[in-house]
């Protein structure tokens, strides 16, 4: 898998979000997570899902962290080079993650953090090094608005299904997740998709027009061929 995720470094989202529409998928871009700070690189990984739930008090308490089944024990999971993703129902009051549990999960050497919910301890978070996507910040502990309940099992994140081991790539853009059985066809067709936007714009460049360019006609596609056979 290694070698499909070095093509699809050289991929962008939106790129990507292409792709998957020739597929017939449109629900591929979360909503709303976004990169807490600038990483300038794109990250690639197995998705990790954490599911969270309405807060209910009698569950949801400080003395929840200590149990089996918490936020805590899931980050033991995490395999090596996955990236997390949380379900936090796009709840805005109620960081999911602050910057110990970030902490940890980098000394796991997971990828990356993705939720559609927000984080606490934002100086924290960005000082773990852990890459995050979130939809902001928010000082109060998960338990105010969220309980925890499982990992590895499919959730919605950003009104998009995710299972566990889809593919996430995130990038300036957002985060995108590709199902596992796409993936061969996302990356190798995604690359060339690249290379001909990036013989489109020297196109455009030259003062060529639009029509018949993007998208191509035939005329078009016959001046692509013999501009990537000289290029190779």
């Amino acid at each position: 898998m290694s070698a499909v995720f070095d093509v699809l470094r050289h991929v962008t989202t939106a790129t990507i979000t292409t792709m998957l529409l020739q597929k017939g998928i449109r629900r591929c871009w979360l909503n709303g997570p976004k990169p807490l700070q600038p990483y300038g690189t794109r990250l690639i990984g197995p998705a990790f899902t954490l599911r969270f739930v309405p807060s209910r008090e009698d569950l949801a308490t400080p003395e929840s962290w200590a149990k089996p089944i918490s936020t805590r024990g899931a980050i033991e999971e995490m395999p090596e080079g996955c990236i997390a993703v949380g379900d936090a129902m796009g709840i805005q009051t109620a960081g999911i993650f602050g910057d110990i549990l970030t902490a940890r999960m980098m000394k796991r050497n997971v990828t990356a953090l993705v939720t559609d919910g927000v984080v606490r301890d934002k100086a924290g978070v960005i000082a773990s090094r852990l890459p995050v996507w979130c939809s902001g910040v928010a000082a109060p502990a998960s338990v105010n608005g969220l309980t925890f309940v499982g990992w590895q099992e499919p959730i919605g994140c950003g009104g998009c299904a995710i299972f566990p081991g889809d593919i996430i790539v995130v990038d300036e853009d957002g985060a995108v997740v590709i199902p596992q059985n796409l993936l061969d066809f996302v990356a190798h067709e995604g690359a060339e998709h690249e290379l001909y936007e990036s013989w489109v714009v020297s196109e455009v460049e030259k003062g060529v027009k639009l029509p018949g360019l993007y998208p191509a006609n035939d005329e078009a596609k016959a001046r692509y061929a013999a501009w990537r056979k000289q290029r190779d």
